[in-house]
Formats: structure tokens, C-alpha cells, sequence
């Protein structure tokens, strides 16, 4: 496996050209409401909570007494009402520019709160204005489609779970910035090397989208080059490989922000198979996660 992708003229056979993804460019044109601020810097609090929490050397007082404040504030949680807000679901893997069957199983789930949302934005993919985009049509439909990139346990910057990742697109890769913080600490001073995997996950998830599939992963390669160190700027780029039918590979590389004395640091590297998934299937999954109820004390 090489750190560079294949130039574009160089694409290997069953690469097809780079198309919009849907996920980098439906998170950056949420509209900027008071209620996504509002979740945004309660997930920064939350975030900048857990790097201090796991790595502090307070005194049993001090903990005792900041443990009775977080009580009162998830108390306080605790008796708010519980739900998804938003259409969808997170799994950048499904988030290619070509949604139309994930759409037509939306519809088939939506609810009566939903459903006129549901019918207008798969109007808007069947019939988008002229000159417009994807991602367009879809945010003309429904300003907050796709909310449910904002709560994404790697680049929602609504998680608190989240390091987070920005993503962008350059031409036909996808490129993520991260710096992860104490609570992914795995050897000393180190990413644990499952944070390592995932986020490979989410990036070339993100990747192979590219090719305006919307597919599962079905295998995920990861070679350690060195370890990946703790609160230290990171560069991840993922792209396409190829496509031959269900199946699309994609390619990626972690290194470190700043070049090392001699030159590039790679930290690590990754190859997945993903698999277009069965629309039946996902309405499944949808269907299971809604009757298990995201409002109620279930698990």
C-alpha cells in the first residue's frame, strides 16, 4: 500500500470520476440556528469535561464537588424529553451522492411528524432544479437533513463523543484534521489503536462515497507503521480505488500534521471493501432502532 492516491488520468479501471459528497457538504451547509449552537458548545463543554476528567489530580473534595454539580446537570437532562431530533442516521459509509433508495426507505418509515419532510425531499432528488446538486435539493427540501451528520460519533460536532474530524473533499480524496485527546489514550501517550481503525472507518467511508455509492463496510485493513501520538495535529486522506459492482475499495493514510527531520511521518495505513447495502435491510435496522424507542429508559 502507498501514501498517494492515483492521479486522475492514472485511475485504475472501475474507478469512476469524483462526484460531491453528500456528507462533507450537508454538514457545512446546516443552518447555524441557536439550538445547533447551543448543542455545539454543549458538546465543547462536554468534550473539554472528559479530557480534563480522565487525566486529573484533584482532591477528593474537588471531585466530590464536582461530581454534585454533574449529577444536578444530568438530573436535569434526565427529566427533559428524549428522541431523535433528525432524519436519518450517522454512518458516513451511507452517505454517497446518490440517495435515492435510502430516501424511498426513509419514506416508508416516516411517521406522520415526518412524512410530508420525507415526500418533499425524495421529490427533490427525483426532480432537482436545474443546475442543482445533490446535496441542493436536499437542503432546499428540508434545511435540516442532514442534521444527523452533526451528532456522528466522529465529526458531529453535536457529540461529545466526537474528537472531532473536519473532513473536506480535494478532488477526488477526502481529507480529515484531527487531534485526539486524553480520553483516547490507548499505550502511554498514545492512540488506542481502535480509535485508529474507527476513524479509518469514518474516513474512507467517507471516501469511497465518492463514487456516489451508499454502501457498508465489509472489511477493514489497518497497518500500524508507528504509534499515533496524543494531543498532536493529525492528517488523514482517503480515496477511491475502485468499483465492481456491489463492491467498492477505498484506500487511505494517517500521518502527522507536521513533517518529521526526515521528511513525511506516515503513522499508519488502511484498505476497506465496502458492499452496497440491501435498502430492505437498512429499513430493518432503521425500523429496530425506532421501536426500541430513542425516548424512552430502554436500552
Amino acid at each position: 500500500m502507498t501514501g498517494d492516491p492515483a492521479p486522475e488520468d492514472e485511475r485504475p479501471a472501475g474507478t469512476p470520476e469524483a462526484a460531491v459528497n453528500v456528507r462533507i457538504e450537508g454538514l457545512r451547509g446546516l443552518p447555524r440556528t441557536h439550538r445547533r449552537a447551543e448543542l455545539r458548545r454543549l458538546a465543547a463543554a462536554a468534550r473539554r469535561l472528559i479530557e480534563h476528567l480522565v487525566s486529573t489530580t484533584a482532591s477528593d473534595e474537588q471531585l466530590t464537588a464536582a461530581a454534585d454539580q454533574l449529577d444536578q446537570v444530568a438530573g436535569l437532562f434526565e427529566s427533559l424529553p428524549r428522541g431523535s431530533t433528525y432524519l436519518g442516521f450517522s454512518e458516513a459509509a451511507n452517505a454517497g451522492s446518490s440517495m435515492r433508495d435510502h430516501l424511498d426507505g426513509q419514506q416508508d418509515l416516516a411517521d406522520e411528524a415526518v412524512d410530508e419532510v420525507a415526500d418533499d425531499v425524495v421529490d427533490a432528488v427525483v426532480e432537482p432544479a436545474e443546475g442543482e446538486s445533490v446535496v441542493e435539493a436536499l437542503t432546499r427540501a428540508s434545511p435540516e437533513f442532514f442534521a444527523v451528520f452533526d451528532h456522528s460519533p466522529f465529526i458531529g460536532l453535536a457529540n461529545p463523543l466526537s474528537p472531532p474530524v473536519e473532513l473536506s473533499q480535494q478532488g477526488d480524496r477526502v481529507v480529515g484534521r484531527v487531534t485526539f485527546g486524553s480520553a483516547y489514550e490507548g499505550p502511554p501517550g498514545c492512540v488506542h489503536g481502535g480509535y485508529v481503525a474507527a476513524v479509518f472507518d469514518e474516513l474512507l467511508g467517507a471516501a469511497q462515497s465518492v463514487a456516489g455509492t451508499a454502501g457498508m463496510t465489509a472489511h477493514l485493513g489497518v497497518d500500524y507503521r508507528r504509534p499515533t501520538p496524543l494531543r498532536r495535529p493529525l492528517v488523514l486522506e482517503g480515496w477511491l480505488e475502485s468499483t465492481e459492482g456491489r463492491k467498492t475499495w477505498a484506500s487511505g493514510v494517517l500521518r502527522l500534521d507536521e513533517p518529521g527531520p526526515e521528511g513525511e511521518v506516515v503513522l499508519a495505513e488502511a484498505r476497506a471493501l465496502f458492499i452496497s447495502f440491501d435498502p430492505e435491510r437498512f429499513r430493518e435496522l432503521l425500523a429496530a432502532r425506532d421501536e426500541r424507542g430513542e425516548g424512552s429508559d430502554g436500552p
